[in-house]
């Protein structure tokens, strides 16, 4: 075998492995990986790219498997194969989990629990963790790849996977009964206005009307609870921003998969272990104005940002957009009108609503359903303030009928009627919206 990044020196030899055939095949990769670990050169391994380890490491186990005489058949051996290389270069016994693309999260509640959401229904799994040390191991190998930690002194820590997908960890003394981890999937091919369209999160006359309201540069808001897929519709809706503008990414974990040649992406950063050093969303808006954006778009507002993101939006940056954490769209604005109080701003209700109002041309709400179903639930125009009141006006919505037997939701969506006041900016742009696509007889299931 080739001894490229694993030395083959000698090693203490493990304990004579009796009656193999007996084992379980967790043990038996347990000891496997034992002994590869003993025999590594982790110097030589750090520099040596994925493609040739994996080989290397199936070579280095069936020679193990051989050496110990292990009775495996064929499904066997190659389950403790692959197990091992996951283990190795990836996530461990989550691996499988993350190359199912019909998974969208893993939520891993202690080393013997393990669940996953496919099709918006979270199911258990038969995976585990061999205890809270290995569950920790794999927590430690996703946080340190961006140069964050967690221990006893940072218990929390919010990161990501090399595709963007969002990972949350929880460990002791926080986490009472083993560590905590979430992971929020991405697409690795970012998903289409057409698959949103095929998934009947919108209709095709929603689609287009809301690819027009990106290339009219309006200030847009994509609200919606947590999984209801807002951040997937922020990428969706930013592909139609045409490729020569200059685009600034904002967030506290990187997600946005924008396509466009033209983007700066940005993210914040926590304090580190002295409580120092930490570079918050609001720092980088402000640094962004610096660096002549044609469109900031933030990940999620959830904080004091608020106040310096209305501003921009107030004073020229067109265009921009960003989501937050609310049931409705009314609640969205009441949310926003609160972080300006969190923010440190002095002033009357009136005068945060006014800024609001002339900061958001649209809301869009999205939801989760009961059956797990992501759908654009309502679609509002902010047309201004009466009294101390912000004003909106619905142009789609989705109305629920019903479930069907299976407990699927029924329902449809529909045109309110109304034309939005913003119809004259978007064909000054020449962008022409067709008169039928607001005629509230129009329906679609």
């Amino acid at each position: 075998m080739s001894s490229a990044g694993l030395e083959q020196r000698p090693a203490p030899l493990l304990a004579p492995m009796a009656q193999e055939s007996d084992l379980h095949l967790d043990e038996l990769k347990t000891r496997i990986h034992q002994e590869i670990l003993s025999r590594m050169d982790w110097q030589r391994l750090e520099s040596m790219p994925a493609e040739r380890l994996r080989p290397e490491l199936k070579n280095l186990t069936e020679e193990l498997m051989v050496k110990h005489k292990m009775a495996l058949n064929v499904t066997e051996r190659q389950t403790v194969i692959q197990a091992i290389q996951d283990e190795m270069l990836g996530l461990g016994p989550i691996e499988p989990l993350l190359a199912d693309p019909t998974v969208s999260d893993i939520l891993v509640n202690g080393p013997h629990k393990v669940y996953a959401e496919r099709h918006g229904k979270i199911v258990a799994t038969n995976i585990q963790f061999e205890d809270d040390a290995h569950l920790l191991r794999v927590i430690d190998r996703i946080v340190s790849r961006i140069g964050r930690r967690v221990d006893e002194m940072s218990p929390m820590v919010d990161a990501r996977l090399p595709d963007g997908s969002r990972v949350n960890a929880v460990i002791a003394p926080l986490a009472l009964d083993g560590p905590l981890l979430s992971i929020r999937r991405f697409s690795v091919i970012p998903f289409t206005m057409l698959d949103l369209i095929r998934r009947s999160t919108l209709t095709e006359g929603m689609a287009e009307f809301l690819q027009g309201l990106v290339k009219a540069k309006l200030n847009m808001l994509v609200s919606g609870g947590t999984g209801s897929g807002k951040t997937t519709l922020l990428n969706v809706m930013s592909s139609s921003i045409p490729a020569d503008e200059r685009i600034i990414t904002i967030e506290d974990a990187a997600e946005l998969q924008l396509q466009q040649p033209h983007v700066i992406r940005m993210e914040s950063r926590p304090p580190n272990i002295e409580g120092k050093g930490e570079i918050t969303q609001r720092d980088l808006l402000r640094n962004s104005l610096r660096m002549r954006p044609d469109r900031i778009i933030m990940g999620e507002v959830r904080g004091a940002e608020v106040l310096d993101m209305l501003q921009a939006m107030n004073t020229g940056h067109d265009g921009s957009m960003t989501t937050i954490h609310a049931n409705s769209a009314r609640d969205a604005l009441t949310r926003l009108e609160h972080m300006l109080g969190i923010a440190g701003l002095k002033a009357e209700s009136r005068a945060m609503r006014q800024q609001i109002s002339a900061a958001f041309s649209v809301v869009i709400q999205v939801s989760r359903l009961s059956d797990g179903q992501r759908k654009i639930t309502s679609i509002q125009e902010v047309t201004g303030i009466e009294g101390e009141v912000i004003t909106m006006q619905e142009i789609f919505k989705f109305e629920q009928t019903g479930l069907n037997p299976t407990g699927g939701v029924q329902g449809q969506f529909m045109a309110t009627g109304i034309r939005p006041q913003f119809a004259q900016r978007l064909l000054t742009r020449g962008i022409v919206l067709k008169d039928a696509l607001f005629e509230p007889a129009k329906r679609w299931t």
